[in-house]
């Protein structure tokens, strides 16, 4: 039997573009090795200041609205006084205020309970940093 708390770094590289990267699979092959059939919670963190988690569906354009969306809310142009990095970098600092870098979701016998057309998702808006650390930690 695993241990009560488990924990698990995927490494993902999002690209040059942003991007929101459905991770769901990842989480499922986790908690077959980490909770072995028991009850908890999964906590999944991106430890960047520049990305967030999403629960959201995914293949039907919902990803692709989300992006839309993000880019009406915080427009990539020079009115961000963050301001290094490519022009309107500053917005994707401001992401994880929208889009939380974590989220906790219940495990009920070892598999993720989410809703039927929930996936996990790595929204990405820095085109600056093409590589992304997950956190996945399993709490029985």
């Amino acid at each position: 039997m695993s241990d009560a708390f488990t924990t698990r770094v995927l490494n993902l590289t999002t690209g040059s573009t942003e991007r929101v990267v459905d991770i769901t699979g990842d989480c499922e092959a986790f908690l077959r090795d980490a909770a072995s059939g028991r009850d908890g919670l999964l906590n999944v963190f991106v430890p960047h200041a520049t990305a967030g988690i999403a629960i959201i569906e995914t293949g039907a354009g919902s990803d692709d609205d989300l992006l839309s969306a993000l880019h009406t809310l915080l427009p990539a142009d020079d009115r961000w006084q963050h301001r290094h990095g490519s022009p309107g970098h500053g917005r994707d600092h401001v992401l994880p205020a929208f889009v939380s870098p974590h989220a906790t979701l219940p495990v009920i016998n070892g598999r993720l309970e989410l809703g039927t057309w929930q996936s996990v998702c790595v929204v990405d808006t820095n085109k600056d940093n093409v590589s992304r650390q997950v956190r996945l930690s399993f709490l029985g």
